[in-house]
C-alpha cells in the first residue's frame, strides 16, 4: 500500500504513509504498544531506541498527514495545544508574534498568560480589515493565523499574508484545523507551517487528544523534531492508530459534514431570531471572495447570533436533544456551544465584545446524523428558549 502523486485525495487518506506490517503483512498498522526497543550492540539498533522519540505507529500516522498536507515532515503531540506551544519554543526569548485577533481561547491564553510571561510580544490584528504589508512589521519572527477563526469563522488570505512573510523573514503557521487539508492546503498558498488539533476533524470521533505540526521546511523540521524529543510532549501509540482509523474516513465525512452545514445554514437564514449568520460560503458572508478562491469546500462548522439575551441563549443551547451542549468540535456527532460561557470564557469580557463575540452567538459543530432530525432539534430548543 502507497501512493504516487497522481492518487486523488479520497485515496491517500486512506493508503498514504502506511505499509503492511512485516513480520505479518497486517493491513492496518498495529499499535506497538512499547516504551523500549532491543539494540544488537551498544547503540547499534533498528533506528528505534526509545518511545518518547520514535514509536513506528505514530510515525505512520505523521507520515500520512503530511501526505495529506503536501509537508515532507509531520510531527505529532500529546495535544493541539502542545503543538502550538512548540511552535513557540522554536522562538527567541525577546521573539514578536502577529497573530490574528480571533483565535481559539486555548491559544489565546497560552500566547498571554504563558508565553508573554516569558519575554515573547503578541500583538492581534484583524486580518480581513487590515492589509497584511501594514499589520506585520519588520522584525516579527512568527505570524499565527486561523482560518477560518474560531469561533467567528473570518477568512484571512493566506497567500497575501504568506507573500509579507516572505518578504521580511518571518515565519507564517496557519491553524487548519477547521477546513482540513480535503478543503484547504496552507503550504501551497506559501505557509511554512500548518498545526492540527487531531482531536477534531482529522480523528474525527471525539475520542482522541492530540496535534501535529506539517511542514515542509528543512530547518524547521529539525527543530521541532529536536523540541518533541526534548519536551516529550507526545502523542501514545493508541491515539496514533485511533487517529491513522478516523482519517481513511476524512474525506466522506467532511462531504457529509459540509452537506448537513449547507442545510442548517439555510434554515437559520430564514429564522427571524437569527440577527447574524457566520458561514464564509455563504455570498453575502465578507469572507466568501477569499473563501471560493483557497478552499475547495468549507466544512460542518456555523456560528449564528440570537437576538436574544444571555439568559435565553444559555436556555436555547441547553435545550437541545441531538445537538450535545459540550466544547471541541469535528466530531461525527453533532455539538453546539455558547462561546461567551465555554469556550471563550478565558478572553476578557471586554475584548470579547470587541471582536464581536456577543452573549447571543451560538457555535454549532455540524455531524454527519439525518439532518431533518438535526432542524427539528435546533427548531425546539429555540420554540423552548423563546417561550
Amino acid at each position: 500500500m502507497s501512493t504516487n502523486e497522481h492518487d486523488r485525495l479520497e485515496t491517500r487518506v486512506i493508503h498514504a504513509g502506511q505499509f503492511p506490517e512485516p513480520t505479518t503483512g497486517a493491513v492496518m498498522p498495529p499499535v506497538f504498544q512499547t516504551s523500549t526497543y532491543a539494540q544488537e550492540g551498544p547503540a547499534r539498533h533498528k533506528g528505534y531506541e526509545y518511545a518518547r522519540t520514535h514509536n513506528p505507529t505514530r510515525e505512520a500516522m505523521e507520515r500520512c498527514v503530511a501526505d495529506l498536507e503536501g509537508a515532507t515532515t509531520g510531527i505529532a503531540f500529546g495535544s493541539g495545544l502542545a503543538a502550538t506551544s512548540t511552535v513557540l519554543q522554536m522562538l527567541p526569548a525577546d521573539a514578536k508574534v502577529v497573530a490574528g485577533d480571533d483565535l481559539y481561547g486555548g491559544t489565546f491564553r497560552l500566547f498571554e498568560r504563558v508565553y508573554a510571561r516569558r519575554g515573547i510580544s503578541f500583538s492581534y490584528v484583524d486580518f480581513t480589515r487590515v492589509d497584511p504589508r501594514a499589520a506585520i512589521p519588520e522584525g516579527t519572527h512568527l505570524v499565527w493565523i486561523e482560518t477560518p477563526t474560531n469561533p467567528l469563522l473570518k477568512v484571512t488570505d493566506i497567500a497575501a499574508v504568506a507573500a509579507r512573510c516572505k518578504e521580511i523573514g518571518a515565519l507564517l503557521a496557519v491553524d487548519n484545523t477547521f477546513a482540513t487539508p480535503v478543503f484547504q492546503r496552507p503550504l501551497s498558498l506559501g505557509a511554512d507551517l500548518v498545526v492540527h488539533s487531531v482531536t477534531k476533524y482529522l480523528n474525527g470521533h471525539s475520542d482522541v487528544v492530540g496535534g501535529i505540526v506539517l511542514t515542509s521546511h528543512d530547518q524547521v523540521a529539525t527543530d521541532l523534531r529536536f523540541l518533541q524529543n526534548a519536551s516529550g510532549a507526545v502523542p501514545g501509540p493508541w491515539d496514533a492508530w485511533l487517529v491513522l482509523r478516523g482519517l481513511k474516513t476524512l474525506a466522506v465525512r467532511m462531504e457529509r459534514h459540509q452537506a448537513n452545514a449547507r442545510r442548517v445554514v439555510d434554515w437559520l437564514a430564514e429564522h427571524p431570531r437569527v440577527k447574524r449568520l457566520h458561514y464564509p460560503m455563504l455570498p453575502s458572508d465578507p469572507g466568501y471572495d477569499v473563501a471560493r478562491r483557497q478552499m475547495s469546500g468549507f466544512g460542518g462548522m456555523v456560528s449564528f447570533v440570537l437576538d436574544v439575551d444571555l439568559a435565553r441563549a444559555e436556555r436555547f443551547v441547553s435545550s437541545t436533544r441531538l445537538f450535545t451542549l459540550a466544547e471541541s468540535l469535528g466530531g461525527v456527532e453533532s455539538l453546539i456551544e455558547l462561546p461567551a460561557s465555554m469556550t471563550h470564557a478565558s478572553v476578557p469580557p471586554a475584548q470579547r465584545k470587541a471582536l464581536g463575540i456577543d452573549d447571543g452567538l451560538v457555535r454549532l459543530s455540524i455531524g454527519i446524523e439525518n439532518v431533518e432530525d438535526l432542524l427539528e432539534d435546533l427548531d425546539q430548543a429555540l420554540k423552548a428558549a423563546l417561550a
